[in-house]
C-alpha cells in the first residue's frame, strides 16, 4: 500500500467508523501539534527549565525537537484535513464531517505557527552571549 492510498484512506475514515473519522484525526492532530508548539514556546522562552541552571549547561536540545515535532504534526493534520475536503461528498450538516475538517485546518496552522516561533527563539537563546561572562 503506497504513501497515497494510505492517505487517502486515513482522510476518508478508512474501514473504520464514518467520515467523520478523517475529520476527528485530522482535528487530533492539529491539537496534538498545538499542545507540542504551546509547550515548546515555553521551554524557548525560559519559562520551563529543561538545563542544569548550577552549572551554566542550559539545553536547547529538547526545545528543537518538541519545535520540529510541533511544525510536523501540525502540517499533517492540516494535510489530512484537507485531503478529506477534497475527498468528502455533500455539505455541511450531511454528517461527513467537512465542518470538523474545515476546523482542523486552522488547528493545524497554528501547530506550525508556534512550532516556528519556539524554533526561532530557541536558535536566538542559543546564539546569544551569556550574561555577566
Amino acid at each position: 500500500m503506497s504513501a497515497t492510498d494510505v492517505l487517502t484512506a486515513a482522510a476518508e475514515g478508512g474501514v473504520i467508523g464514518d467520515g467523520r473519522t478523517g475529520a476527528n484525526l485530522a482535528l487530533g492532530a492539529g491539537l496534538i501539534g498545538v499542545a507540542i508548539g504551546w509547550l515548546a514556546l515555553a521551554r524557548a522562552a525560559g519559562r520551563i527549565n529543561t538545563g542544569n541552571t548550577r552549572t551554566g549547561n542550559e539545553s536547547t536540545g529538547n526545545t528543537r525537537t518538541a519545535a520540529l515535532a510541533a511544525m510536523t504534526v501540525g502540517l499533517l493534520g492540516t494535510a489530512l484535513a484537507a485531503l478529506h475536503l477534497a475527498t468528502s461528498s455533500g455539505g455541511p450538516g450531511t454528517g461527513n464531517g467537512l465542518v470538523g475538517a474545515i476546523a482542523a485546518i486552522p488547528l493545524g496552522l497554528a501547530g506550525v505557527v508556534l512550532g516556528r516561533r519556539a524554533l526561532t527563539r530557541c536558535r536566538r537563546r542559543r546564539f546569544r552571549a551569556p550574561a555577566g561572562r
